[in-house]
């Protein structure tokens, strides 16, 4: 049985490839390390957490002694590192523990890895999960691919391009077996309502302003989150050493095409007038350093590993919609903060 770590196993997209790995993978032991700040939830994985091949560690990826201790006690055979800061706005207003975290966090555990696999890499394999951002912004044609030059604008950008690039080096400085992944803006179920989708569902509900920013014109390439588990699974299984792929969902959308096609399917289920939640958009002050526009080749991945999204855009919204709309209880205690009782009712 090999033992696998995932870090930010109780976030957004951790939680998907956690239960993935943890249901496909009886043979792995899979590892969830996760600080459970405010974007890391254990009601995410309730459904799993009973699993016989599956441990949660509380802890965080800064505390390089921690770190140590783990990778020591259950000598990791792969790494699959997703536990970031990753709200752009908070990057902005507090830009260092976006360091400490993206990057520190990231050297400490690249630094265990070497250190436990450095007599015998085969087998072994550190998969790193970073963003589209570090690319920049692209004008109104362009597509990202593997080998764009990195232009960062933002703290969070910069601080997961200074990851990526340690990650890069330990390959090959060291030898260290690595695969990396910049993705596109996922959406899905469990997604902390901070971020655009979630937080606009959740304000439709309870009649609360839709603030766009500027112009509502900036474009984004939307991901549907179980589509990017399947792909994370099939990177790290089956993608080549030392290469990056990009995974993107193929789905430009800009934002205020999207709010206002949110809004119409929230009228929808919320047996609401057509129209009617629309009234909620905000229009606000633009926020410093905002990039245009992202968009994907994803062509790398499709041709290498036949990943391809399974969902359109219209499918993956309905679907994270209804998903919502039954899971109300949910969202009421990551909006209260209730579910950070939920490690201390299990673990105390």
């Amino acid at each position: 049985m090999k033992n696998i770590l995932i870090t930010g196993g109780a976030g957004f997209i951790g939680s998907h490839v956690v239960r993935r790995f943890v249901l496909n993978y009886p043979e792995y032991h899979i590892f969830n390390l996760d600080a459970l700040t405010y974007a890391g939830n254990l009601e995410n994985i309730k459904d799993i957490e009973n699993a016989p091949n599956y441990t949660f560690l509380k802890g965080d990826i800064v505390d390089e002694a921690f770190i140590n201790t783990i990778f020591d006690k259950y000598r990791f055979d792969g790494v699959l590192h997703l536990a970031a800061e990753s709200h752009v706005d908070r990057s902005i207003t507090d830009p260092l523990s976006f360091v400490k975290t993206n990057v520190i966090g990231t050297m400490n555990l690249l630094n265990a890895a070497k250190n436990l696999w450095k007599d015998n890499f085969e087998g072994k394999r550190f998969y790193h999960i970073s963003t589209d951002e570090v690319y920049g912004s692209l004008g109104a044609e362009g597509l990202f691919t593997e080998t764009t030059p990195y232009d960062p604008n933002s703290p969070y950008s910069a601080s997961k391009a200074s990851s990526d690039h340690f990650v890069r080096a330990y390959g090959e400085t060291y030898g260290l077996p690595y695969v990396l992944t910049n993705c596109s803006n996922n959406y899905g179920p469990f997604h902390f309502p901070e971020k655009l989708i979630p937080l606009f569902i959740n304000n439709i509900i309870h009649n609360k302003p839709l603030p766009v920013y500027g112009d509502g014109n900036y474009t984004r390439d939307w991901l549907f989150v179980k589509d990017h588990a399947v792909a994370i699974d099939l990177v790290f299984h089956k993608g080549k050493n030392h290469e990056t792929y990009n995974i993107g969902g193929f789905n430009e959308w800009k934002n205020i095409d999207l709010v206002k096609l949110l809004c119409h399917v929230m009228d929808q289920k919320l047996g609401r007038q057509e129209g009617e939640s629309a009234q909620l958009i905000t229009y606000v002050k633009d926020r410093p350093g905002h990039d245009l526009r992202y968009a994907i080749d994803a062509s790398k991945i499709n041709e290498e590993l036949g990943w391809k999204p399974s969902v359109t855009f219209e499918e993956g919204l309905e679907q994270t919609i209804d998903w919502y709309l039954s899971n109300t209880e949910w969202l009421h205690n990551v909006t209260s903060g209730e579910y950070a009782k939920y490690y201390e009712k299990q673990y105390s």
